[in-house]
């Protein structure tokens, strides 16, 4: 602390005559009976004054003193030079002298920079990854956290509340203050920190490994890790889950992911591109699965199709996957209030519009710009032939407008851009069951889409018609019409850095690539 205060020139410094000349004969005396600093403090001191370009280290000698400068007087931007290049188990220490002092110290540069030249082996892992983790996959942000690399997994909130906030649970730490070795912690379990490994195996994957796994055990046995885990996994113990169906797929869940012990492999994953003329800004969502619970959706633009693709999966459709696809070509109008809740008539102006769009199909050719992306594993039209057709026409909001077609189609239907920003009535048909009854009792538009299902361990996968229900910038909904299910996403509100795609194209090679390893 005392070189911390020399530095910045509010304490005592020994050596400063122009200090001393300052106080009386009592206050002289009293610094005269100071002990010396030791070598290390006069080292950083110095160090410290020769990156500033200003005084403040030791004064004595024949040449006259410097003019009195003192560290909180120079700019920001300087005071972050100078911190980042004194050494990391000084920090927190100077970090103590004062607020501007750890205000700078938090700046990402100091430890970007740390992450750089002390551990640069790790500078490749922060951003967002998935792991390996079978069909259920997950999201892992990377981020420095002080005097930490930490690896953060980020969980879905507690089904079926899918407006809550996002979960998170450290899964490991890299220290920052080693100049040579970088000491890499397992946190994953109840015991706190013990020793792990983190190898890089190549730019976009790493791996971890936990060399203590008895760290994760619990004195009670599997069951009292069961019985933790559904409390963390669920909020809720197994007697509260009455489905028979769900406490399978929960136990099940358990027992594949468990196995792993925190010795996985991450693949990166980036945050889809923005354009301007998006329907909503694209991003992650929390999902409702049914008795899946709820999943992270990645929600991107192509063109004048939107996909939805899982980041966290289940045995019937994996992470990975593309669980929905929305035609923005074609506007689906919803009837009154009072036939909405019809199903046959919701079900009969989809099936029009699935019609329509397998006619336009046939008539054969390829949109421009529609090759863009992955489809998903089995179309359930007869051709992946994306049609070609006119532009749509776009509003002052830059949403689609309708489509060119005939008084009768449901898709022609659709109400004007100016009103669909005022919202209409919605309400879900009888029948179709929701996890969570709380979902918005107005919409803006609905367009056709299809929603991917499979059999258990993805089997038999085929696309089935689907309406897509924008609620507001920050929820949507699907009607999934062969399940008689509805799905409500809710946008996650977290920041994340390092997160971004270099380029659209490097994008779609992603979504590309993690849909190639449960294909």
């Amino acid at each position: 602390m005392a070189v911390c205060a020399r530095l910045c020139g509010v304490g005592p410094s020994r050596g400063c005559r122009r200090r001393q000349q300052r106080r009386g004969p009592a206050e002289t005396a009293a610094a005269d009976s100071e002990p010396d600093t030791d070598p290390e403090e006069e080292r950083i001191e110095a160090s410290a004054a020769v990156l500033a370009g200003v005084g403040g280290g030791l004064c004595a000698g024949p040449s006259p003193p410097p003019p009195r400068c003192s560290l909180l007087e120079l700019p920001p931007e300087l005071l972050v030079e100078i911190f980042a290049s004194l050494p990391g188990t000084d920090l927190p220490s100077l970090a103590q002298v004062c607020t501007k002092f750890r205000r700078i110290l938090h700046t990402d540069t100091i430890w970007r920079r740390r992450c750089r030249e002390v551990l640069h082996r790790y500078r490749h892992i922060l951003g967002l990854w998935q792991p390996d983790i079978g069909p259920y996959g997950g999201l892992l942000n990377v981020v420095v956290d002080g005097l930490f690399i930490i690896g953060w997994m980020y969980l879905p909130p507690h089904d079926p509340h899918v407006d809550d906030p996002m979960r998170f649970k450290p899964l490991f730490r890299i220290h920052l203050m080693e100049r040579k070795a970088a000491t890499v912690e397992c946190m994953y379990g109840h015991k706190g920190p013990h020793h792990g490994h983190i190898q890089i195996v190549k730019k976009d994957e790493f791996s971890t490994k936990c060399n203590q796994t008895d760290h994760h055990r619990m004195s009670g046995g599997r069951q009292e890790e069961f019985r933790t885990w559904l409390r963390e996994e669920w909020g809720r113990t197994l007697e509260d889950i009455f489905h028979e169906h769900m406490q399978e797929l929960i136990l099940m869940k358990f027992i594949y992911t468990s196995q792993y012990d925190n010795c996985l492999t991450y693949r990166r994953i980036y945050l889809p591109p923005s354009r301007p003329d998006d329907l909503i800004k694209p991003g992650l969502f929390k999902g409702t699965y049914g008795s899946h619970g709820l999943e992270i959706v990645m929600l991107s633009f192509h063109g004048r199709r939107a996909r939805g693709t899982k980041i966290t999966g289940d045995p019937n459709i994996p992470a990975g996957q593309q669980t929905v696809e929305i035609d923005l070509r074609h506007r689906i109008q919803l009837p009154d209030l009072e036939n909405q809740r019809n199903f046959n008539e919701l079900s009969r102006l989809v099936l029009e519009v699935r019609e329509r769009v397998r006619q336009e199909q046939q008539e054969g050719g390829h949109e421009a710009g529609e090759g863009r992306g992955q489809q998903g594993p089995r179309e359930s039209q007869p051709s992946p032939a994306q049609p070609r057709v006119e532009a749509p026409s776009r509003g002052p909001d830059g949403t689609p407008g309708e489509d060119s077609g005939k008084p009768g189609d449901a898709s022609a239907a659709a109400e004007p851009p100016a009103q669909c920003g005022q919202g209409q009535p919605f309400v879900l048909p009888v029948g179709v069951s929701s996890r969570n009854e709380d979902y918005p009792r107005t919409c803006r538009m609905c367009f056709y889409g299809t929603g991917l299902i499979a059999g258990h361990g993805f089997t038999s996968p085929e696309r089935t018609p689907g309406v897509f229900i924008l609620f507001d910038e920050d929820r949507f909904g699907f009607v999934w019409l062969e399940l008689k299910s509805f799905s409500l996403y809710s946008r996650v509100q977290a920041t994340f850095r390092n997160a971004d795609a270099p380029s659209p194209q490097a994008f779609d090679e992603m979504l590309k690539n993690i849909q190639s390893l449960t294909s």
